[in-house]
């Protein structure tokens, strides 16, 4: 009798015990690169990805089991902040309060530099925060090459190490700043995030045509990222 009721107890805690489908990490690109209108494009136009009906359709899929998410800053070496910490979607109220968080968000001092290198390590470490998550996903947006710190490439393998997925949103010039050479600067772009940032399982590069393309950019990309998970895929241990 003790034993089946130490079972039960045993049991029903598990059962109680929410797991988590997918952690994913947002790094945000604010180097001095981003001027003003370019930084509210992006977090408006994130605000509006996770509002998108698709994409609110993803996160909500299976309560029991839900997506975490939190977004940060980068630039420099020294320079990040975190802006929405880890939230569990488990509803729509939620998700709701963690966009009105990012519509909130206001631009503070950041130092010029880009260092994608830390932006990926730190991401990373965030990321070891949700390591019972059954998929964790580093997503870095950013409009140029790492210029301070050390390398993407060279902390990149240690992320794959642990269970992480490293995927980029390469923001381009628009055409109306670029004339005829925008393609050819976000190609040029998108191959050296392919080269040296992206990283891991099914790891991807998805590319917006300048700041007002951010929106529509970060909707495909989290749809993409947010495929509902085969059951065979999913470790219960």
């Amino acid at each position: 009798m003790i034993r089946a009721l130490a079972l039960v107890l045993i049991l029903g805690g598990a059962a109680q015990a929410e797991p988590c489908r997918q952690a994913l990490a947002l790094g945000l690109d604010v180097s001095g690169s981003v001027d003003a209108r370019e930084y509210r494009l992006q977090l408006e136009g994130l605000a509006a990805a996770f509002n998108n009906v698709a994409v609110r359709s993803a996160l909500l899929s299976s309560p029991g089991a839900p997506v975490s998410v939190m977004v940060y800053e980068w630039s420099g070496p020294s320079d990040q902040a975190v802006i929405a910490p880890w939230v569990s979607m488990v509803d729509g109220g939620v998700l709701d309060g963690f966009v009105e968080t990012l519509r909130q968000t206001t631009r503070r001092d950041a130092s010029p530099g880009t260092a994608i290198g830390v932006a990926v390590s730190l991401g990373a470490l965030y990321l070891q925060e949700k390591s019972d998550c059954w998929k964790r996903t580093l997503d870095i947006s950013g409009d140029g090459k790492s210029n301070l710190g050390p390398r993407p490439r060279d902390v990149k393998d240690a992320v794959v190490a642990k269970g992480i997925t490293v995927n980029a949103l390469v923001i381009g010039s628009d055409s109306s700043a670029a004339g005829g050479n925008s393609q050819a600067g976000i190609g040029e772009l998108s191959s050296y995030f392919r080269a040296e940032v992206i990283a891991g399982q099914d790891a991807f590069v998805e590319t917006a045509l300048g700041f007002d393309d951010y929106e529509a950019a970060m909707t495909r990309k989290l749809l993409r990222e947010l495929e509902v998970l085969a059951v065979s895929d999913l470790s219960l241990d």
